[in-house]
């Protein structure tokens, strides 16, 4: 009898043993590096630890998974034992009941119910428990030896370190914060700004040549002066001949200072400083990096034949960011406007991402960047005033064209008969 009583009591033990284990494991699964470090800076128990062991969080997940594991197969073999003394069928039925029924119950569903519900206090009252079992040897051991056994069995496909937290699945997150009010909807845009910004290019985000403001470098100083402060720049760009040929950079403050000493009448050339020339494809997080190592604020983006594509400053950087920085100098230009029945009007360097984002739609946008680029490529030829093209449903008509630019676009639902009209 004294046996039994040990069995049954070995069986709660690890009942209880299996209750811990699954609160801990869903805790510390819900739990981030991010918000342990918040907690740990907030000064709570436990959240340094926490926030040590999601530096590798297999480590934990491993450990809690194989004990949790035993347990229940060690509790259903001394269930078996107690039982086999008894006969008849209903035994059987007892045995499945207390094995499966009470075990996902009150072992299973319950405390991971809880722990869901409770993730942070969970997470830091089972931090030292989490801790021992991680650093405790003989589990580390047996963990790692049966791991090197997979990777041993299943060469190529074995369990590897990370990625535990994909860059779709943090979108996500940001998207299902933002819903439950958890973040501001501003904060849930600025985390998918950060992503995007890793893969943006400079071409998508450059001024265009024929927007730049630029100063001949044999004008003078007085000349440069002007079209400085008439563009409201600090800064623009000198060049010889045309703006395919960028000589350098002009600084009002260089040209005001010359002035000021009785210089005004010579030329720009004079105050030339090293303009940086890169390639429309660098990516903006590069240049950006570029942008603070070597203390420069303008770049000069040159096509892959040499010649002079546009323009991109510091400021457009950060745009990508946090988006449109404006000051008192600023025209205050709306960059969509929507006047109804589905009608959006829009700049022609609106970029066609933003469009699909509004629209909720995927235009082609490999071979360029913005709509006046597509309406341009897709109807072959400059459009006059008025032309219209259809692409994936939508029709896109050139509102206003200044010579070869489009300057804004109107975009609205195709006709159905216009539409099977021009395929």
């Amino acid at each position: 009898m004294s046996a039994t009583l040990a069995i049954i009591l070995a069986i709660f033990l690890l009942f209880l043993l299996a209750i811990v284990l699954a609160v801990a494991e869903t805790a510390f699964l819900r739990m981030s590096r991010v918000k342990a470090m918040a907690l740990e800076d907030q000064g709570a128990k436990g959240a340094g630890r926490l926030a040590k062991m999601l530096e590798r969080p297999e480590r934990a997940i491993n450990a809690v998974t194989l004990l949790a594991l035993a347990a229940q197969i060690v509790t259903a073999n001394l269930l078996g034992i107690v039982l086999s003394d008894f006969k008849g069928a209903w035994v059987v039925v007892l045995g499945v009941v207390l094995n499966v029924v009470v075990f996902f119950v009150f072992a299973e569903a319950a405390p991971k119910t809880w722990a869901v519900q409770h993730a942070d206090r969970a997470a830091l009252r089972t931090s030292g428990f989490l801790w021992f079992l991680v650093h405790f040897p003989p589990l580390r051991w047996i963990v790692r030896g049966l791991l090197a056994f997979v990777n041993w069995i299943l060469p190529g496909k074995g369990l590897k370190q990370g990625p535990f937290v994909t860059e779709e699945e943090i979108r996500q997150m940001a998207d299902a914060a933002a819903e439950e009010a958890s973040i501001e909807s501003g904060e849930r845009e600025l985390i998918h700004s950060i992503f995007e910004f890793g893969d943006t290019v400079v071409r998508e985000v450059m001024l265009p040549r024929p927007d730049m403001i630029a100063v001949e470098a044999d004008a003078t100083v007085d000349e440069g002066i002007a079209l400085s402060i008439d563009a409201g720049k600090s800064r623009i760009p000198a060049f010889d001949d045309t703006t395919d040929n960028i000589v350098g950079l002009v600084f009002l403050k260089d040209l005001v200072a010359r002035s000021s000493a009785g210089e005004g009448s010579e030329v720009v050339r004079q105050s030339l400083r090293p303009a940086h020339f890169v390639p429309e494809s660098k990516r903006v997080a590069e240049l950006l990096r570029e942008m603070q190592t070597e203390k420069f604020h303008m770049a000069i983006v040159v096509d892959e034949y040499g010649g002079t594509s546009g323009l991109v400053t510091m400021e457009d950087l950060l745009e990508e960011i946090v988006g449109e920085i404006t000051d008192e100098y600023d025209e205050d230009e709306p960059q969509v406007e929507r006047l109804g029945e589905g009608t959006l009007r829009v700049p022609g360097r609106t970029p066609i991402d933003e469009v699909n984002e509004l629209l909720d739609v995927e235009l082609p946008q490999d071979e360029w960047d913005t709509v006046g680029g597509l309406v341009f490529n897709t109807l072959g030829h400059v459009p006059s005033e008025g032309e219209c093209c259809i692409v994936n449903g939508l029709e896109f008509c050139a509102e206003r064209v200044q010579g070869r630019r489009i300057v804004s676009v109107l975009i609205r639902p195709a006709d159905v008969s216009a539409e099977a009209q021009v395929g």
